[in-house]
């Protein structure tokens, strides 16, 4: 399990982390989200043991990952600037990686050579960013790690190769209990891979959950309410619009808690619809200074 505790980290003043209490159940696909500058980079950067803490913990399985080599050598990390040696080949990194990961396996490199296809013997600088991105896919699957940390993995790929790397990394989840946290803008992706989510907001966690306890706790209703009927008291009501007459509403509650409150004013239409992981992204940082304004330039 990948765990931080109150974890706090600060930049030249700037409070980049702020008592992050973090829990990734092992074996959990987990997806990271948050607007720019909520801290994902940090915390990722902490999970991988590069950053010192200025306090709190981070944990992995229960043993702190700073200067820990040997819970290092368990975990791959992407990021979404790919290091790599000035003159190094994808051979040059596969060795270099292949001395630090003592579970680097030589044959699975080989057989994902023909899911990655590229020149081996060429600079990786000369490889284009969606080429330089497989590389580092294809090595660090290869370390077989237990952990695995992603930061805008998939950037630069093409969409034949996104779902390549979302199989493999799929497979290996299911079959090997791999953890892999996942830090992206592209919800849409998120949503069809990820099962348990964290939204993050100025350094601090604003909702950690599974994907269908967060889905199944915030409702869209389109209605059509009798001339002069308002709708019941004590809802918590996340958004509000309207076309003419049908109206449509974002309640935070349970979908059949929420259309027995609604049938009580005997509503002329009214019909549940199920949100994806942008939309309760949105509404669940609305009430942080964060909702979708209407701007006129």
């Amino acid at each position: 399990m990948i765990e931080t505790r109150k974890l706090c980290k600060s930049f030249d003043g700037f409070r980049a982390l702020s008592e992050l209490d973090v829990k990734v159940p092992k074996g959990a696909v987990y997806g990271l989200v948050g607007p720019n500058g909520a801290g994902k980079t940090t915390l990722i950067r902490h999970l991988a043991g590069i950053y010192i803490p200025d306090s709190g913990e981070v944990l992995i399985d229960g043993q702190p990952v700073y200067e820990n080599t040997e819970v290092k050598s368990r975990i791959a990390y992407i990021p979404d600037d790919i290091f790599y040696y000035t003159q190094a080949t994808v051979t040059d990194m596969k060795n270099f990686y292949k001395g630090l990961y003592p579970a680097f396996d030589e044959e699975r490199f080989k057989k994902l050579g023909e899911i990655f296809g590229m020149e081996e013997t060429r600079p990786v600088r000369k490889l284009s960013k969606g080429m330089q991105k497989q590389a580092a896919f294809r090595i660090a699957i290869s370390c077989r790690p237990d952990v695995i940390l992603l930061d805008e993995p998939v950037d630069g790929l093409d969409p034949v190769m996104r779902r390549n790397v979302w199989g493999i990394l799929m497979s290996d989840v299911a079959e090997n209990g791999t953890t892999v946290l996942v830090s992206s803008h592209n919800l849409r992706e998120l949503e069809d891979v990820c099962d348990h989510v964290g939204i993050m907001e100025k350094g601090s966690m604003l909702i950690e959950r599974s994907l269908d306890e967060l889905q199944n706790n915030i409702v869209k209703l389109q209605l059509v309410l009798p001339d002069g009927t308002e709708l019941p008291e004590g809802l918590e009501i996340l958004g509000r619009s309207s076309t003419g007459k049908l109206e449509q509403i974002i309640v935070r509650g349970k979908a059949e808690e929420v259309e027995e409150r609604i049938a009580q004013i005997s509503p002329v239409y009214c019909e549940s619809i199920p949100l994806n992981l942008e939309e309760i992204f949105i509404y669940e940082l609305g009430g942080t200074g964060y909702e979708v304004r209407n701007i006129i330039v």
